[in-house]
C-alpha cells in the first residue's frame, strides 16, 4: 500500500497541528528505536498481499504471547549503547601488561566516575544481549509465523560472536581488569552487530505496539483478501479517536464501489470517511481496526481529497489547489491496481454553479473506472438526484446520507446515523440564527 503526506494528514495519523492523533492510539513501544520503526511501517506499509498476511500472522502472534517479551531491555539500553558505540572508532589501543593493572587501581581508588561508566556501559550491553537471548528462544516455540521466525533466526546467528557468552556472564563480582578488556573488544569487534540487532528488536518492538494497541483498544483483526474482486465490508465500524463514536455499516463490491454520500453540514460525513480510511490502513498494517468485523480485499493505496491548501507563495488559489489533487488521483486510478478513494466536498473553492458542474463532471468520470472503491460527501443534493435518476447509475452507486433531525422551531439535531437514500436537508440559515449571527449584523451600531 502506498500513502502519501496528504493522506495520512487527512487521516489525522500524524496531524499537522502536532497532536497525538491515530498515531498515539498505535505507539506502544518500548524504545525510540520501535516507535521510529512503527512510524517507518504507517508511511511504508507491505506493498503486496503477501507481505501483509505475514504480518498480520505476526502481530496476531504477539497479541497472543504478549508475557514473551523481553523485560531486561529498556529504552534507557539502546541509549546507553548508542553512546557506548558512538566513540569506537576512537579506540587506539587495547589495555594492557602493568597499565592494565595501574589503570584498574586508579580508576577504582581515584577515578571512580570512569569506574563505573565502564561498568554501567557493559551492564547495558549485557541486558541487551541477554534479552536479545529471549528472543531468539521464541523461534524454537510450536506455531511461530514464519516472518517472526525468520527475524528470530537472524538474532540468533548475530549472538554467535565470540564475545557474546563473556558479555552475558558479567556480574557485579566481575573483575574489572577483564571489564576493561571486553569495554575494549566490544568496542571494536561488536559495533555493526549490536546495530543490527537493534534493528531487529526495533521491527519486533514495532510488530508488538501494534499487538498491544489491537488488544488495548478491543479492536478486531480483519479478514484480507486478494486485490480482485475488489470490496471491503464493515459492521460497527467507527472512530476511534471519539469518546463516544456511532458505528456504521458499509459494503462495497466490484461494480458497487462508488457510494454518493449527502447530509448537512457537521452532519457526519468527513468523519465517516476518516474512520473507514482509518480502519483501511489499520488493516493494511497487518493490525486489528475499529469495528466488529471488517474484510478487506488488498488496496494499493488511499487517496484523500479532504483538507486541500491553497499556496500563496506559488500563487495558487485554493481552487487550483483541488484541482491539481484530482488530477493526482485520475493519474493514480487510470492504474487497475485498486485504491479507497475518499473526496469530501469537492471544489469549495469556486462558485455553486460551477462546483456543481464540476463535481457533476469529475463523479460521471469516476464512474468509469469499477476496480476502486469511492466515496463522494457533497450538500449539492442537485447532484445526488440527478445521478440517482440516471438509467442504470443507480445500480452501479450506492446512496447514503446522515440524519439531521429538524424542529418547527428552528432548532435541529445531528443523529450521526448513517442511512440509505439521499438527504434534502439544508440548515445552514437555521445554524446562522441559533448562533446569533443574523440579529448580531442587524443591529443598529450604537454610539
Amino acid at each position: 500500500m502506498i500513502n502519501d503526506k496528504t493522506t495520512l494528514t487527512d487521516l489525522s495519523i500524524f496531524p499537522s497541528d502536532g497532536g497525538a492523533g491515530v498515531f498515539g492510539l498505535l505507539d506502544h513501544a518500548t524504545s525510540q528505536a520501535g516507535r521510529d520503526a512503527l512510524k517507518k511501517h504507517i508511511q511504508h506499509p507491505p506493498d503486496t498481499f503477501e507481505k501483509l498476511q505475514e504480518v498480520q500472522d505476526v502481530v496476531i502472534f504477539w497479541s497472543n504471547h504478549l508475557d514473551l517479551w523481553p523485560r531486561i531491555i529498556l529504552n534507557g539500553t539502546l541509549v546507553m549503547l548508542d553512546k557506548f558505540f558512538d566513540s569506537a572508532d576512537t579506540v587506539s589501543a587495547p589495555p594492557a601488561g602493568i597499565n592494565l593493572l595501574l589503570n584498574s587501581w586508579f580508576q577504582k581508588i581515584l577515578n571512580k566516575q570512569e569506574y563505573f561508566l565502564t561498568q554501567f556501559s557493559l551492564s547495558h550491553l549485557s541486558d541487551f544481549l541477554k534479552g536479545c537471548m529471549q528472543l531468539a528462544e521464541i523461534a524454537e516455540m510450536p506455531g511461530v509465523p514464519p516472518l517472526l521466525k525468520r527475524e528470530l533466526q537472524t538474532i540468533k546467528e548475530e549472538l554467535q560472536h565470540r564475545l557474546t557468552g563473556s558479555l552475558t556472564g558479567i556480574t557485579k563480582q566481575s573483575k574489572y581488569t577483564d571489564l576493561m578488556q571486553l569495554h575494549y573488544q566490544a568496542r571494536r569487534e561488536m559495533k555493526s552487530v549490536v546495530y543490527r540487532l537493534v534493528a531487529s528488536y526495533a521491527r519486533l518492538d514495532a510488530w508488538r505496539s501494534m499487538a498491544v494497541a489491537t488488544k488495548a483498544n478491543g479492536w478486531v483483526f480483519p479478514q484480507l483478501l486478494p486485490p480482485m474482486p475488489v470490496c471491503i465490508d464493515a459492521e460497527g465500524l467507527y472512530h476511534p479517536l471519539l469518546k463516544s463514536p456511532v458505528s456504521y455499516n458499509i459494503a462495497f463490491e466490484h461494480g458497487r464501489n462508488f457510494l454518493l454520500l449527502t447530509g448537512a453540514n457537521m452532519s457526519g460525513k468527513t468523519t465517516f470517511m476518516r474512520a473507514l480510511g482509518v480502519s483501511a490502513l489499520l488493516a493494511h498494517l497487518g493490525m486489528g481496526v475499529p469495528a466488529t468485523s471488517f474484510r478487506t480485499s488488498f488496496l494499493q493505496g488511499i487517496i484523500t481529497n479532504m483538507q486541500v491548501e491553497d499556496n500563496i507563495l506559488r500563487g495558487e488559489s485554493y481552487f487550483f489547489a483541488e484541482v491539481q489533487r484530482m488530477k493526482q488521483t485520475a493519474e493514480k486510478i487510470l492504474k487497475r491496481e485498486p485504491h479507497l478513494v475518499l473526496m469530501d466536498e469537492l471544489f469549495k473553492g469556486t462558485n455553486v454553479h460551477d462546483a456543481y458542474e464540476c463535481t457533476r463532471a469529475v463523479l460521471d468520470g469516476l464512474l468509469h473506472h469499477p476496480d476502486h472503491l469511492m466515496i463522494l460527501s457533497t450538500h449539492l443534493y442537485e447532484v445526488a438526484q440527478q445521478f440517482n435518476a440516471g438509467g442504470n447509475r443507480d445500480k452501479e452507486m450506492l446512496f447514503s446520507y446522515f440524519v439531521t433531525t429538524m424542529t418547527n422551531e428552528g432548532g435541529y439535531q445531528f443523529t450521526y446515523q448513517l442511512k440509505e437514500g439521499i438527504s434534502d436537508d439544508r440548515i445552514g440559515y437555521r445554524i446562522l440564527q441559533k448562533e446569533g449571527v443574523i440579529d448580531l449584523l442587524n443591529r443598529n451600531n450604537a454610539r
